[in-house]
């Protein structure tokens, strides 16, 4: 009896070893596959881009740097005046907007943070394409109305649209800000007669610095890398990022277009380093969701001709977006026959079977992106926070690049870094598909490091005591704690692969089209009505999967 107790004791004991050491082999596994994985799909490409630029013949050379400066500093003038404009004029804007949701009393104040919402799930180009159809050479307002014959395109006019494109996210940052100020400083400064004005100038603004330098480094950024814009409404007016995207497809001069993008890049990385350092030790949460933002915590309230002027700028703001999706969906529907708008359902019926073919298209791999991304990026910010293993740190600042680089930059570096065997990728729907993934991933893991820091670490090292294993400790227990980081993941992946165009647009073959590519081909072609069809699609699909994902946020709260 004793020898087979002993024996089946040895079993016992054997199998538990086999299987411990099967769990640390899949452990490690999981955690070499997604180290591999930032590698391969973030590191290697971005080491492309500037290999091409710097490399002339398999010789190291400047030329292309030499040459653009010399023969091109009008691009470079053009693109930081653009951006820098855009920039003071959209922190101009968000702040008042966020100054009004903050600080007044207004029952409208939770339809204008719907209405900014909205906008950011909105594609690339939509205020441009609201920009033609009313202030173009026969646009609704300057030529309908006012009948006017103007000129609006130029380098004007793509200030104006990137501006009120990237008012609502620097509008949300800032408001994030705002609602973290101490209400005991400014009841403090209330008790001392400090008026209303000394108040905003002396007290809140100051407070309010590190979201208004972190909204003007995001806008600084996206303006030096629109490309599209200055295509659409710039006319003869021409920008870096432009010049960027033109090398690629019209001329195929990979090496000058990737030289372009390092350029594009040296500022963003400046501006990343200069974000760090203002928010290493200042949380603001970006990816807020819709029920944690409490516009009605601050008893502070604006009043006067401080407020009236603040109310005038932001519905100035809000009424111009309101105006734009009119357009847009009007735009799909109607047209403009002798000076009378009339119903019609040309544009819709011109929306033809390749064009739908890339909308689903478009759907499919927002869903992939949103559900294996978000997979992927909590697993891999699980071992960025609670592993000790060296280096991976490292692993973090790589992963967050996407996030710094601009978009044409990502999608050079995958058509130079995939381009030759044994990764020959080039023309696949394979390279699309990681292109979104990992472009996306800075913001997963961060969203995954947010929740992770916030997990009591003796629930872990109680399960440890148990006898759980990594993998089963990773399965029951930090995954399902991770679930609202994984809803918030893929809402967020959902929209961004669906609206995203710089970093695909060179990556995508013919038959392989995706909705926002076939919108901008239609906008540049002129066939605005199709555009605008192919734009309010877009729009209500990534409005409907969030509007679903945000009823299991709300129900999880």
């Amino acid at each position: 009896m004793k020898t087979l107790l002993s024996k089946t004791k040895v079993k016992e004991i054997f199998k538990d070893k086999v299987s411990r050491s099967l769990d640390t082999f899949f452990y490690h596994f999981i955690f070499f596959i997604l180290i591999l994985g930032v590698l391969l799909f973030i590191l290697w490409p971005s080491i492309a881009v500037v290999k091409e630029s710097l490399y002339i013949d398999g010789n190291l050379s400047f030329e292309l740097y030499k040459s653009l400066f010399q023969d091109n500093a009008k691009l470079l003038s053009n693109s930081f005046l653009v951006a820098s404009l855009t920039t003071i004029l959209t922190i101009f804007l968000s702040l008042n907007t966020a100054l009004y949701l903050s600080y007044t009393g207004d029952k409208v104040k939770k339809f204008i943070f719907i209405i900014l919402l909205l906008t950011m799930i909105s594609p690339p180009f939509v205020s441009s394409l609201a920009y033609i159809k009313l202030f173009g050479r026969r646009g609704f307002i300057t030529h309908s109305l006012l009948g006017l014959n103007l000129n609006t395109y130029g380098w004007h006019g793509v200030v104006l649209m990137q501006t009120f494109s990237h008012t609502s996210l620097a509008t949300l940052i800032i408001t994030g800000v705002l609602q973290g100020i101490d209400n005991n400083i400014i009841n403090a400064a209330q008790d001392l007669k400090a008026d209303l004005w000394h108040i905003l100038k002396d007290i809140i603004i100051p407070l309010a610095k590190p979201g208004i330098i972190v909204a003007a480094l995001l806008t600084f950024v996206k303006s030096l890398a629109d490309f599209g814009t200055p295509i659409i409404i710039g006319g003869s007016f021409n920008v870096l990022a432009t010049e960027a995207y033109l090398n690629v497809i019209a001329y195929f001069n990979l090496p000058r277009a990737a030289a372009l993008n390092v350029l594009l890049l040296i500022p963003a990385l400046l501006a990343f380093i200069v974000y760090w350092y203002y928010m290493k030790n200042t949380k603001i949460e970006i990816g807020r969701n819709i029920k944690t933002v409490n516009l009605d915590t601050n008893k502070f309230k604006l009043t006067g001709w401080v407020k009236k002027v603040i109310t005038f700028i932001t519905w100035f703001f809000i009424i111009f977006i309101i105006l734009q999706y009119l357009t847009i969906f009007l735009s799909a529907i109607t047209k403009y026959t002798n000076g009378n708008l009339v119903f019609t359902l040309k544009h819709i019926k011109g929306f033809n079977l390749r064009e739908l073919e890339s909308f689903f298209r478009s759907l499919r791999y927002a869903f992939i992106t949103g559900i294996v991304g978000s997979i992927i990026g909590l697993l891999l910010s699980y071992f960025i926070e609670k592993s000790k293993i060296k280096g991976i740190k490292i692993i973090d600042m790589i992963t967050t690049l996407p996030y710094i680089m601009p978009g044409t930059f990502f999608g050079i570096g995958y058509l130079l870094a995939f381009n030759n065997k044994p990764l020959l990728l080039v023309g696949t729907t394979l390279i699309v598909q990681l292109n979104f993934i990992y472009r996306q991933m800075p913001l997963v893991t961060k969203s995954g490091s947010a929740i992770l820091s916030k997990i009591n670490p003796n629930i872990e090292e109680a399960a440890k005591d148990l006898g759980a294993t990594k993998m089963s400790i990773i399965k029951d227990i930090i995954m399902p704690l991770l679930k609202p980081a994984f809803l918030i993941s893929f809402v967020n992946n959902f929209a961004v692969t669906m609206t995203s165009i710089g970093a695909v647009i060179f990556l995508i073959y013919p038959g392989e089209s995706i909705a926002t590519v076939e919108m901008f081909n239609n906008i540049e072609n002129g066939d605005y009505g199709v555009g605008a069809v192919i734009a309010c699609m877009i729009i209500f699909s990534t409005l409907v999967i969030n509007l679903i994902f945000s009823k299991f946020l709300l129900k999880d709260e």
